[in-house]
């Protein structure tokens, strides 16, 4: 089938509340990591309006694209307010406040669990202080990510898969 549009298998939202950096952050690292089996958005309860400089200066200086970047709303993915949103098979919050907060229902019951990952963006210090603060969380996040991106999924029962999922967000993030 020449010339078919391949659809990816898995569709992702990560949400935080301000969807300026951690969201943000994750949606590239799985776009790239997880292509071709995933596609991944970002979202937030109460978006900033804008991308954070920070964290698109780190994904620029990792060769990663960031001209669609923008800072987004939740309810942009809730079907019942948006019916052209994705069908979500996940949902993972990236941030405390997120985690929290009550969350619309989302159309087909995706599987959701909590990868909490300190902000960024209240880091303080100088230019090379906040920008060690998003290296890290973009680590934490590449490495969950990449646990994620390898589990057998078709081969794990819904209840399993879920476990799994949560031992992702509870996993110490020592290197690898």
């Amino acid at each position: 089938m020449s010339g078919a549009i391949r659809t990816p298998r898995f569709n992702v939202l990560f949400l935080c509340t301000g969807n300026s950096a951690r969201s943000i952050i994750a949606e590239a690292i799985l776009n790239r990591a997880g292509a071709g089996h995933f596609k991944a958005w970002s979202a937030g309860a109460m978006p900033t309006g804008r991308v954070n400089p920070h964290a698109l200066a780190l994904l620029e200086g990792l060769n990663y694209p960031t001209d669609d970047f923008r800072s987004k709303g939740w309810e942009e993915f809730a079907r019942d307010r948006n019916p052209d949103a994705p069908e979500l098979h996940f949902v993972f919050t990236v941030c405390d406040n997120a985690a929290g907060e009550i969350c619309p229902i989302w159309p087909g019951q995706p599987m959701t669990a909590h990868w909490g990952v300190p902000d960024p963006a209240a880091a303080t210090g100088s230019n090379a202080e906040i920008g060690l603060a998003f290296a890290e969380a973009y680590r934490q996040l590449n490495n969950r990510i990449s646990l994620f991106v390898n589990l057998p999924i078709a081969a794990l029962d819904r209840q399993t898969l879920q476990a799994r999922l949560r031992a992702i967000g509870d996993t110490a993030d020592a290197a690898g």
